[in-house]
């Protein structure tokens, strides 16, 4: 049997994940309420690990790596969450919650073969460590282990984990391929974001409303709500990659950067260099960077944390979380909104 999560660990998850420390929760009620997304949580991580293991040695040893790597386990505790506004951490909704978790892990095995990632959660890439074909393989593996828990809650769950699939895999081929010559490459990348990022974190809140038995009328704005804070939390993440604090989670700054990968800060860019000579300057030295040494590379990714664009980026990640806020109006006041809330506002504060 897997042994219980310490409940530091837990309460470190609430709190450096979604921003939910004690002082957040004063009264008795709040309280109990704390409690029971915490022994929520201790219940989906302890089951999670039995879900990826495999009979065969070598699956059983790559689908528990990135799982024993850490993270930070956002989208069970938004399930978690989100059942409060019904019967709460019903059995299937701890189900739901590993299935969607187990559906994100297995989502960066695939992310790091299209990316060409060489580190992950601190730890060499899958891909690096075994080769492309084992990492594709491992994704694949528990993308089917989360589908045959969702299909044990019958077919509403199913549907709904079906069309986040397809979305995901939308938003990994429209970044893949780009914008089309008549799209906007800001609503591209934004697209995209929705798509590969904000459509998980959607499904996780959509699946505790359901599975709580909560009032079905919530469904739709923590969908949305789910959906536009992960474009907040993509969005910080281009602000954070150009941060020098990158080094904390194993990687340099401006790793998007240097492995060409684009980003809003990069197409900000773009569009200033048609008027701004400075920003056009800066644009040519960023793709000349490939065959640049070190410490040109080291400068041009100062040179964007510093410019405007990058400010600019922030500005927007803050308009969606508060769009993401929004969408949590017809709510009813108390400790899930309010948990939300902070959960959203946290988002664009990891940057401060």
């Amino acid at each position: 049997m897997t042994p219980a999560v310490p409940l530091a660990r837990r309460r470190s998850t609430l709190s450096s994940s979604l921003g939910l420390g004690e002082k957040l929760f004063a009264s008795g009620e709040e309280r109990q309420f704390l409690d029971a997304i915490e022994r929520g949580l201790d219940e989906v991580e302890s089951g999670i690990l039995g879900e990826v293991s495999f009979a065969d040695d070598m699956a059983d040893a790559t689908g528990r790596y990135l799982l024993e790597a850490g993270g930070k386990r956002v989208r069970p505790t938004l399930a978690l969450l989100t059942a409060q506004l019904g019967d709460g951490a019903t059995t299937q909704v701890i189900t739901a919650a590993r299935a969607v978790e187990i559906t994100h892990l297995a989502s960066l095995y695939h992310d790091d073969v299209m990316d060409e990632a060489q580190l992950r959660r601190g730890v060499p890439s899958a891909q690096s460590k075994w080769g492309n074909s084992v990492a594709i393989l491992t994704g694949d593996l528990l993308f089917a282990r989360a589908s045959k828990l969702i299909a044990s809650l019958g077919d509403k769950g199913l549907a709904l984990q079906a069309d986040t699939f397809e979305r995901l895999c939308l938003g990994q081929l429209h970044e893949t391929l780009g914008p089309r010559e008549d799209e906007d490459p800001v609503a591209h990348y934004i697209q995209v974001l929705a798509d590969k990022t904000g459509s998980l974190i959607a499904l996780a809140g959509v699946l505790g409303v359901i599975f709580s038995d909560a009032d079905p009328a919530y469904e739709e704005p923590v969908r949305a709500f789910g959906e536009r804070v992960g474009v907040a939390f993509q969005l910080v993440d281009d602000v954070i990659d150009l941060s020098p604090r990158s080094g904390d989670t194993g990687k340099i700054a401006g790793t998007d950067l240097r492995a060409g990968v684009v980003t809003l800060p990069l197409l900000y860019l773009r569009d200033a260099a048609t008027s701004d000579p400075r920003s056009a300057e800066l644009l040519a030295r960023i793709e000349r960077a490939g065959s640049a040494d070190d410490a040109e590379l080291d400068a041009v990714v100062t040179a964007l944390r510093e410019h405007q664009v990058t400010r600019a980026t922030l500005t927007e990640a803050r308009r969606w979380s508060a769009l993401a806020v929004e969408a949590l109006t017809p709510l009813p006041d108390g400790p899930v909104k309010k948990a939300l809330t902070k959960f959203a506002e946290a988002i664009v504060e990891r940057s401060a």
